[in-house]
């Protein structure tokens, strides 16, 4: 039997009710590959899944993360995109918990300090939302210029974490 590439492998999915609606999260070869608002017709999808237990796993550690008891996800990802939009999602990985960054300084840290806009474009093609934390990002003057799922759910994210934020990391 010929062994299916993963890229062309259907990835199998999952769906979790949060506090900022439902989430579909898929996975394809042991690790994540998208986490998103779910659509009307992803509403018959299963809560877990038995041929891929990373979902049930990054479905477990978000509800964690909404429930105020995790700031950091575990669980494998593998986020689909170019070179450069790698780079920058490597990045948005290392912004903490409760913290923001602006798309210049991002811009900077990925290696090129005159790419603001094209980290920009890199976030808003971001396919693993929260747990790559692009709504951390914001603009050089502190506002919330630009998410794909719009400032409003932007600003929720970060109202979250900010009020659910371990007292011990609070300075």
């Amino acid at each position: 039997m010929k062994q299916t590439d993963q890229k062309t492998q259907k990835p199998e999915r999952v769906r979790m009710e949060t506090p900022i609606g439902a989430l579909v999260i898929s996975a394809r070869g042991g690790a994540v590959t998208a986490i998103g608002l779910a659509a009307e017709e992803d509403r018959l999808l299963p809560a877990k899944s038995d041929a891929e237990p990373v979902l049930n796993r990054a479905a477990a550690e978000l509800a964690e993360y909404f429930s105020g008891g995790r700031t950091t996800f575990s669980f494998a990802m593998r986020p689909e995109g170019t070179p450069f939009q790698k780079s920058v999602w490597d990045e948005l990985l290392k912004i903490p918990y409760g913290e923001t960054k602006s798309y210049g300084q991002i811009a900077a840290a990925a290696g090129n300090s005159n790419a603001s806009r094209a980290v920009g474009m890199a976030c808003n093609k971001n396919p693993i939302m929260i747990a790559v934390p692009c709504h951390r990002v914001i603009g050089a003057s502190g506002s919330l210029t630009g998410y794909a799922l719009g400032t409003d759910l932007k600003q929720t994210l970060l109202d979250h974490e900010r009020g659910t934020r371990p007292s011990d990391e609070i300075s």
